[in-house]
């Protein structure tokens, strides 16, 4: 298998470290652009989330529940847990005559500052709302309201998780190559990094009826409500509010990214090996910048990739850059 390096450290004029993945670029035909081997197996852990949002929305079954377009950028989240996030989602669970207890991503607690420090003053603990994916599992509480099945929805063998498998198996073009158990408890569906790129090329290019609706719904929802997507100071909604509309992005565990690109019919994927959170959101960064959607002095592209690294005295320490040859 063939191993591209994407992002490097430099530090006093040396470099220090480095970070390989994969990467592709590919639109509905098949691959545009890559680095490494397109056909890793990956775990698109929660970069796909607009895949397993997929059956909320093209059953009905959001319809019904009378969502819109904040609970469907919930659903393609991994929120901070924030007052907004976890008020959203406590709503949306009120809304359907459920409660925090029929969740099954469990609690912990939340990345946002604020509504960290109001837990721990009030020694009050966290609950299954501040999950980063509760947006998601909302979604799929929905769904089994809609299919009226049992509770335990994270099952493998639980209708919703089958309604899932099929929608991710038929935009990938593949067949799962495995599963795992996500840190939220749902299935993970293994891929490779060019299916999860064909996938996205799909929301790029949707086509007619209820699978092209439901994705161009799931796409303008993060592109209207990139706070909800992540929260301030993420990389995902930074980037999607620098892209204005253009793009939208998404980030997975273990250092994945993808992005779906209409305005090009484009979807990008890729996966960091090492699992780097700073390498993958450098990357993604160098590919938006290399496909002429964000400008090479966008404060953005300083943020996540091109800005100096400093230590906390404030002092330049070092700089990240992107590998030869990437992209």
């Amino acid at each position: 298998m063939t191993v591209a390096r994407l992002i490097e450290l430099w530090r006093g004029g040396l470099r220090e470290s480095q970070h390989s993945g994969h990467a592709v670029i590919a639109d509905v035909n098949g691959i545009v652009e890559a680095w490494g081997s397109p056909g890793a197996v990956i775990f698109p852990r929660s970069s796909c989330k607009m895949l397993q949002a997929l059956p909320l929305v093209e059953s009905g079954a959001a319809d019904a529940a009378r969502l819109d377009d904040r609970h469907l950028a919930l659903a393609c989240a991994s929120h901070e847990g924030a007052a907004l996030h976890v008020g959203a989602v406590a709503a949306w669970l009120a809304q359907l005559g459920l409660e925090d207890a029929d969740l099954r991503c469990g609690a912990h607690l939340p990345g946002d500052t604020a509504e960290r420090r109001r837990l721990t003053c009030s020694d009050t603990a966290p609950c299954q709302v501040h999950n980063n994916c509760s947006g998601k599992h909302a979604g799929f509480l929905t769904l089994m309201r809609h299919l009226k099945t049992g509770p335990e929805y994270v099952e493998i063998d639980h209708p919703v998780q089958r309604a899932v498998r099929r929608a991710f198996e038929e935009v990938t073009g593949e067949t799962a190559a495995g599963w795992g158990i996500d840190g939220c408890s749902a299935p993970n569906f293994a891929c490779t990094v060019e299916g999860l790129a064909r996938a996205m090329a799909g929301f790029a290019s949707p086509g007619t009826g209820a699978r092209g609706q439901a994705q161009r719904r799931l796409y303008e929802a993060m592109a209207t409500h990139p706070d909800l997507v992540a929260g301030e100071g993420r990389a995902c909604t930074a980037l999607i509010r620098a892209l204005r509309g253009r793009a939208v992005v998404k980030t997975g565990a273990e250092g994945v990214f993808v992005a779906i690109i209409p305005e090009r019919g484009l979807g990008v994927a890729l996966k960091i090996l090492d699992g780097g959170t700073r390498a993958s959101e450098a990357a993604i960064t160098a590919l938006l910048v290399h496909l002429g959607l964000l400008e090479p002095d966008d404060p953005v592209v300083g943020r996540y990739l091109t800005g100096p690294l400093t230590n906390w005295r404030g002092k330049v320490t070092g700089e990240l850059r992107r590998a030869e040859g990437f992209p």
